[in-house]
């Protein structure tokens, strides 16, 4: 177990070149001869990850030399059709090597984490077992190499997203998505958030140092950070190897770069999310994950979500959204205990839970043409145009962070997946 490789700082930028050696010393490190070989990359909603060049890359490199499988870690996330794996992934890599992960249909079932480690991780407000499952094709493939690719970032579930998560969540089965995910709800957003270590990692971590240590796994992590001065995104660290040491050095790197930690609450967050990684609250709540440990009381975070076309990323959970709505933990767990179609899907409690502000800030979402005024504020946010609060907010013109329009102060931030912004005293 260990490092096979590691190069990081604050003010690092690898290039191109420099990955692409990064990436063939793991795998020379790797030991392996390599006759079938799966990549597990997320999909596009982790575009800034870099995970998809780095897939690209390794298909460049071995792709006439031994059998590729691809499977996007989708978690509960719809598939990717084409133009979001090309999106990802580049054209080049043919599209007959991606496989799609089923969290309900494809996962074979490993074992259980006892109900009292989950009473243990919760501190007595959980007493369930959870499932152990991933996707049976890491087990039937007959793979020499498993590399789990992602990065490393500040995570509302799990505190630090990638390494086990990637495995237990992103090729994971349903109990272990949901009870996780409830785990970490029941355990507070404010918590976890921007911590290597959480309840829901150390249940991760059970379930693959348990049940999945026989599989050949390597990890390839990266740290992203946006460099001010030229506005795009710069990979900071790639760090690989077998075991907790690469999650650890990638976290820590993270949380240099990644969090941005405030003096003072923020009275009014602007945040845009880019509609071709952006089009359910599934995701886009990332908006409120990301900022609600900063927010001021009464005040305001505003959503620009042009791309915005449903609230779940599959039809169940959409539907579970529309039905309960962000209506904060005490009306959340209220319905888990009277509903038992919400007992059965604990991942969609949970993203309730950490889609709310508890009634602290109010939250308006501004969609397009795909969801209607009326949707918005059945679900428990107050709507806006996006017509007239673009052309008060205005992406093309805000910078990120402290802005002044109209004599306010006005917190832009352009992508709430790349970081995570609180107040100094929630993290001293």
């Amino acid at each position: 177990m260990g490092l096979y490789v590691q190069k990081g700082g604050a003010t690092t930028a690898i290039s191109d070149s420099e990955l692409r050696d990064l990436v063939i010393r793991t795998i020379e490190k790797s030991g392996k001869q390599i006759k079938r070989l799966l990549l597990l990359p997320p999909d596009h909603t982790r575009l800034n990850s870099r995970a998809g060049r780095i897939t690209e890359i390794i298909w460049e490199l071995y792709g006439d030399k031994c059998h590729i499988d691809i499977m996007p870690a989708l978690g509960t996330h719809a598939p990717m059709g084409d133009r979001e794996l090309e999106l990802m992934f580049g054209k080049k890599i043919p599209k007959s090597l991606f496989k799609v992960h089923d969290w309900r249909n494809d996962v074979r079932e490993l074992g259980t984490a006892p109900s009292e480690f989950i009473k243990e991780l919760s501190g007595g407000k959980l007493d369930y077992e959870v499932r152990i499952g991933v996707n049976k094709l890491l087990f039937e493939g007959n793979y020499d190499l498993i590399l789990s690719i992602g990065q490393v970032v500040p995570h509302e579930v799990v505190g630090m997203a990638n390494y086990t998560k990637n495995l237990m969540v992103g090729v994971g089965g349903r109990d272990i998505i949901n009870k996780s995910h409830f785990l970490g709800a029941v355990a507070g957003l404010e918590n976890i958030m921007g911590r290597a270590d959480s309840p829901v990692r150390r249940l991760f971590n059970y379930g693959v140092d348990t049940y999945l240590k026989d599989l050949p796994l390597v990890y390839m992590l990266t740290v992203m950070a946006r460099d001010e001065a030229s506005g795009q995104m710069a990979m900071r660290g790639f760090f690989s190897g077998t075991g907790i040491d690469v999650f650890n050095a990638a976290s820590a790197l993270s949380v240099e770069t990644n969090l941005q930690l405030l003096d003072k609450p923020l009275k009014k967050v602007v945040v845009y999310l880019d509609p071709e990684e952006f089009k359910s609250t599934w995701l886009g709540n990332k908006a409120v994950y990301r900022t609600r440990m900063a927010i001021a009381d009464d005040g305001d975070l505003i959503i620009l979500a042009p791309g915005l076309k449903e609230f779940g990323e599959d039809k169940e959970n959409d539907r579970l959204i529309r039905k309960y709505g962000y209506k904060g933990t005490p009306n959340t767990l209220k319905a888990v205990a009277e509903n038992q179609e919400l007992r059965d899907s604990l991942g969609a409690a949970a993203h309730l839970i950490h889609g709310s502000s508890e009634g602290r800030f109010r939250i308006t979402y501004c969609p397009g043409p795909g969801v209607t005024a009326e949707e918005i504020r059945s679900v428990g946010f107050e709507y806006g145009d996006l017509t007239a609060m673009t052309a008060k907010y205005d992406p093309a013109k805000l910078k990120d962070g402290m802005n002044i329009v109209d004599g306010e102060e006005v917190f832009y931030i352009s992508n709430p997946a790349l970081g995570l912004w609180a107040l100094k005293k929630s993290f001293c």
